[in-house]
Protein backbone atom coordinates (compact mmCIF):
# COMPACT_ATOMS: atom_id res chain seq x y z
CA UNK A 1 0.00 0.00 0.00
CA UNK A 2 2.79 2.11 0.71
CA UNK A 3 4.32 1.07 -2.60
CA UNK A 4 1.50 2.61 -4.28
CA UNK A 5 1.11 5.75 -2.19
CA UNK A 6 4.75 6.38 -3.14
CA UNK A 7 4.47 5.67 -7.11
CA UNK A 8 1.49 7.60 -6.91
CA UNK A 9 3.36 10.99 -5.44
CA UNK A 10 6.16 10.21 -7.67
CA UNK A 11 3.91 10.45 -10.92
CA UNK A 12 2.07 13.32 -10.16
CA UNK A 13 5.40 14.67 -9.00
CA UNK A 14 6.37 14.21 -12.85
CA UNK A 15 3.08 15.31 -14.51
CA UNK A 16 3.49 18.86 -12.23
CA UNK A 17 7.09 18.77 -13.58
CA UNK A 18 6.20 18.64 -16.96
CA UNK A 19 3.38 20.88 -16.79
CA UNK A 20 5.78 23.30 -15.74
CA UNK A 21 8.63 22.60 -18.70
CA UNK A 22 5.79 22.59 -21.40
CA UNK A 23 5.09 26.32 -21.25
CA UNK A 24 8.59 27.55 -20.87
CA UNK A 25 9.44 25.52 -24.17
CA UNK A 26 6.24 26.30 -25.74
CA UNK A 27 7.27 30.30 -25.19
CA UNK A 28 10.68 30.06 -27.04
CA UNK A 29 10.45 31.57 -30.80
CA UNK A 30 12.84 31.49 -33.84
CA UNK A 31 14.13 34.33 -36.03
CA UNK A 32 15.62 33.97 -39.32
CA UNK A 33 18.77 36.41 -40.42
CA UNK A 34 21.14 36.90 -43.18
CA UNK A 35 23.90 39.02 -42.65
CA UNK A 36 26.76 37.03 -44.90
CA UNK A 37 29.15 35.09 -42.86
CA UNK A 38 27.41 32.81 -40.90
CA UNK A 39 30.12 32.78 -38.21
CA UNK A 40 30.43 36.45 -37.21
CA UNK A 41 26.48 36.82 -37.55
CA UNK A 42 26.58 33.93 -34.94
CA UNK A 43 28.60 35.44 -32.92
CA UNK A 44 26.45 38.20 -32.60
CA UNK A 45 23.47 36.65 -31.20
CA UNK A 46 24.90 33.62 -29.19
CA UNK A 47 25.18 34.46 -25.20
CA UNK A 48 22.79 37.45 -25.54
CA UNK A 49 20.04 37.28 -22.17
CA UNK A 50 16.82 35.52 -24.00
CA UNK A 51 18.73 33.93 -26.61
CA UNK A 52 18.97 30.17 -26.16
CA UNK A 53 20.64 28.88 -29.35
CA UNK A 54 22.05 30.19 -32.54
CA UNK A 55 22.85 27.79 -35.16
CA UNK A 56 24.33 28.60 -38.70
CA UNK A 57 23.22 27.27 -41.84
CA UNK A 58 21.64 27.72 -44.88
CA UNK A 59 17.68 29.06 -45.81
CA UNK A 60 15.85 31.14 -48.90
CA UNK A 61 16.47 29.23 -51.87
CA UNK A 62 14.97 25.59 -52.97
CA UNK A 63 17.86 23.23 -53.35
CA UNK A 64 17.56 20.59 -50.67
CA UNK A 65 20.42 19.92 -48.07
CA UNK A 66 22.83 22.45 -49.35
CA UNK A 67 26.18 21.89 -47.71
CA UNK A 68 29.05 24.21 -47.19
CA UNK A 69 31.77 22.08 -49.13
CA UNK A 70 28.82 20.65 -51.95
CA UNK A 71 26.06 22.73 -53.45
CA UNK A 72 24.83 25.55 -51.83
CA UNK A 73 23.46 27.37 -54.93
CA UNK A 74 20.56 29.91 -54.08
CA UNK A 75 20.65 29.75 -50.87
CA UNK A 76 21.23 32.68 -48.25
CA UNK A 77 24.36 31.76 -45.24
CA UNK A 78 22.09 32.56 -42.11
CA UNK A 79 21.55 31.93 -38.86
CA UNK A 80 18.71 30.76 -37.02
CA UNK A 81 18.30 31.84 -33.41
CA UNK A 82 16.07 30.74 -31.06
CA UNK A 83 14.79 32.78 -28.14
CA UNK A 84 12.70 33.62 -25.52
CA UNK A 85 10.30 36.62 -26.13
CA UNK A 86 9.81 37.16 -22.58
CA UNK A 87 13.50 37.93 -22.32
CA UNK A 88 14.73 39.31 -25.53
CA UNK A 89 11.65 40.74 -28.22
CA UNK A 90 12.09 40.35 -31.82
CA UNK A 91 11.92 44.25 -32.14
CA UNK A 92 15.63 44.14 -30.12
CA UNK A 93 17.10 41.00 -31.85
CA UNK A 94 16.10 43.45 -35.25
CA UNK A 95 17.76 45.92 -33.74
CA UNK A 96 21.12 43.61 -32.79
CA UNK A 97 21.25 42.45 -36.20
CA UNK A 98 21.15 45.74 -38.40
CA UNK A 99 24.40 46.80 -36.31
CA UNK A 100 25.97 43.39 -37.81
CA UNK A 101 25.42 44.42 -41.66
CA UNK A 102 25.96 46.66 -43.82
CA UNK A 103 22.74 47.21 -45.43
CA UNK A 104 24.58 48.97 -48.30
CA UNK A 105 25.71 46.44 -49.88
CA UNK A 106 24.36 44.70 -52.86
CA UNK A 107 26.77 42.25 -53.41
CA UNK A 108 27.29 40.92 -50.52
CA UNK A 109 28.97 41.20 -46.99
CA UNK A 110 31.93 43.22 -46.89
CA UNK A 111 35.05 40.86 -48.14
CA UNK A 112 32.25 38.51 -48.90
CA UNK A 113 30.62 38.72 -52.26
CA UNK A 114 28.56 36.17 -54.26
CA UNK A 115 24.38 35.72 -54.03
CA UNK A 116 24.91 33.42 -50.68
CA UNK A 117 26.29 36.62 -49.01
CA UNK A 118 23.74 39.06 -49.49
CA UNK A 119 21.67 40.75 -46.31
CA UNK A 120 18.34 39.48 -45.77
CA UNK A 121 15.64 38.94 -42.90
CA UNK A 122 13.18 36.01 -42.93
CA UNK A 123 9.93 37.03 -40.81
CA UNK A 124 8.05 33.86 -39.82
CA UNK A 125 4.60 34.78 -38.89
CA UNK A 126 2.93 38.73 -39.47
CA UNK A 127 4.11 39.81 -36.09
CA UNK A 128 7.43 39.45 -37.22
CA UNK A 129 6.40 40.56 -40.34
CA UNK A 130 5.52 43.72 -39.61
CA UNK A 131 8.26 44.29 -37.25
CA UNK A 132 10.94 43.63 -40.02
CA UNK A 133 9.12 46.47 -41.76
CA UNK A 134 9.46 49.11 -39.63
CA UNK A 135 12.38 48.57 -38.87
CA UNK A 136 13.04 48.47 -43.06
CA UNK A 137 12.06 51.69 -42.52
CA UNK A 138 13.86 53.20 -40.48
CA UNK A 139 17.28 52.01 -41.83
CA UNK A 140 16.03 53.62 -44.72
CA UNK A 141 15.08 56.79 -43.40
CA UNK A 142 18.49 56.99 -41.77
CA UNK A 143 20.80 56.02 -44.47
CA UNK A 144 18.85 58.20 -47.42
CA UNK A 145 19.19 59.04 -50.06
CA UNK A 146 21.58 55.92 -50.18
CA UNK A 147 19.95 52.80 -51.18
CA UNK A 148 19.15 50.15 -48.47
CA UNK A 149 19.41 46.09 -50.05
CA UNK A 150 18.54 44.01 -46.89
CA UNK A 151 15.44 42.10 -48.29
CA UNK A 152 12.93 41.05 -46.31
CA UNK A 153 11.89 37.70 -47.70
CA UNK A 154 9.72 34.65 -46.43
CA UNK A 155 10.79 32.40 -43.65
CA UNK A 156 11.14 28.92 -45.48
CA UNK A 157 12.90 25.63 -44.69
CA UNK A 158 16.13 26.19 -42.45
CA UNK A 159 19.16 23.49 -43.31
CA UNK A 160 22.16 23.41 -40.44
CA UNK A 161 25.31 23.71 -42.08
CA UNK A 162 27.68 21.38 -40.87
CA UNK A 163 28.88 20.80 -37.48
CA UNK A 164 32.67 22.26 -38.22
CA UNK A 165 30.92 25.40 -39.18
CA UNK A 166 28.64 25.52 -36.19
CA UNK A 167 30.38 28.04 -33.44
CA UNK A 168 33.57 28.48 -35.47
CA UNK A 169 34.24 31.53 -33.60
CA UNK A 170 34.60 29.64 -30.92
CA UNK A 171 36.24 26.49 -31.96
CA UNK A 172 38.82 28.29 -34.20
CA UNK A 173 39.24 31.74 -31.91
CA UNK A 174 42.12 32.95 -33.76
CA UNK A 175 41.66 32.03 -37.75
CA UNK A 176 37.99 33.35 -37.14
CA UNK A 177 39.81 36.86 -35.34
CA UNK A 178 42.30 36.94 -38.44
CA UNK A 179 39.16 36.65 -40.82
CA UNK A 180 37.29 39.07 -39.36
CA UNK A 181 40.11 42.01 -38.69
CA UNK A 182 41.03 40.99 -42.34
CA UNK A 183 37.46 41.11 -43.55
CA UNK A 184 37.34 44.63 -42.77
CA UNK A 185 34.19 43.78 -40.69
CA UNK A 186 34.27 45.45 -38.00
CA UNK A 187 35.72 48.60 -39.13
CA UNK A 188 33.19 48.84 -42.00
CA UNK A 189 30.36 48.75 -38.92
CA UNK A 190 32.03 51.50 -36.93
CA UNK A 191 32.09 53.89 -40.09
CA UNK A 192 28.15 52.53 -40.36
CA UNK A 193 27.20 53.16 -37.00
CA UNK A 194 29.41 54.68 -34.89
CA UNK A 195 28.40 54.64 -30.93
CA UNK A 196 25.12 52.18 -32.21
CA UNK A 197 27.65 49.32 -33.29
CA UNK A 198 29.82 49.45 -30.56
CA UNK A 199 26.82 49.39 -27.88
CA UNK A 200 26.68 45.42 -29.36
Amino acid sequence: MRSNTMMRHATLGAVLWLCQLVPALAAEDRALFAGGCFWCMEAAFQGREGVTDVVSGFTGGTLPNPTYAGDHSGHFEAVEVTYDPALISYRQLLDLYWVNVDPLDNKGQFCDKGASYRSAIFPDGDSQQQLAQASLAEVKKRFAPQVVYTGILPAGKFWPVEESHQDYYLKNPVRYKYYRWNCGRDQRLQQLWGRDAAAH
